[in-house]
C-alpha cells in the first residue's frame, strides 16, 4: 500500500489525463472525431466532449471523462458519516450505499462493495470493471455502467468477507442523504 501511495505522489493530478491503454473503436479511441472522445454510443445519453464540458465542472469533468484521479485526501466525500446513497455525478446512478462505506487511510472514499451486487454478482450493480495499464501495472478500473463514468479502481485489499477496496474518487460521486 506505502508503495502505491508514493506512486500517487509523482503524479500530475490536474495535468495530462490518466488514460487506460486501447479499448474499443468509437469510444474515444481509434477513428473518433476530438468532438466525440466523450461520447457513449452503447450506454446512456450520448453527449460529445463539449456537451460533457458544459454539464460538469473542469474537475468533474477530469476526473470522470478523461479518467483523471482528484488529490488523495482532498475529496469531499472522504469524511462523509451520513446515511445515504452515493450516485454517478454524470448520469445520477446509485452506486455504492453508505452502509459499506469504511476509512481505508488511503485518501479516497472507500467502499467494501457495489450498490445491486449479491455476493461477487454485479450483473445488478452500477458498475463495469476494465483492465487500466495506465501507469505501467495493470489495475481493476471501476466505472458507471450507464455513462462510462471513470470513478476509481478496485483492489483486493478491504474488509471481509469480499476483500474488495473500491477507491473512488469523491468527484465523481454525488451524495444523496436518506430520507428519515
Amino acid at each position: 500500500m506505502a508503495r502505491l501511495l508514493r506512486a500517487f505522489r509523482g503524479l500530475p493530478f490536474r495535468g495530462a489525463p490518466l488514460r487506460a491503454v486501447g479499448g474499443p473503436a468509437g469510444r474515444g479511441g481509434a477513428g473518433a472525431s476530438p468532438d466525440d472522445a466523450g461520447s457513449l454510443p452503447k450506454h446512456g445519453p450520448s453527449l460529445t466532449k463539449s456537451e460533457w464540458q458544459k454539464k460538469l465542472t473542469p474537475e468533474q469533468f477530469y476526473v470522470t471523462r478523461e479518467k483523471g484521479t482528484e488529490a488523495p485526501f482532498s475529496g469531499v466525500y472522504l469524511n462523509n458519516k451520513e446515511s445515504g446513497m452515493y450516485h454517478c455525478v454524470c448520469c445520477d446512478s446509485p452506486l455504492f450505499s453508505s452502509e459499506k462505506k469504511y476509512c481505508s487511510g488511503t485518501g479516497w472514499p472507500a467502499f467494501s462493495e457495489v450498490h445491486g451486487a449479491s455476493g461477487s454478482d454485479e450483473r445488478d450493480a452500477g458498475i463495469l470493471r476494465r483492465e487500466d495499464t495506465s501507469l505501467g501495472l495493470t489495475r481493476t478500473e471501476v466505472v458507471c455502467k450507464q455513462c462510462e463514468a471513470h470513478l476509481g479502481h478496485v483492489f483486493p485489499d478491504g474488509p471481509g468477507p469480499s476483500g474488495q477496496r473500491f477507491c473512488i474518487n469523491s468527484v465523481a460521486l454525488k451524495f444523496k442523504p436518506r430520507k428519515h
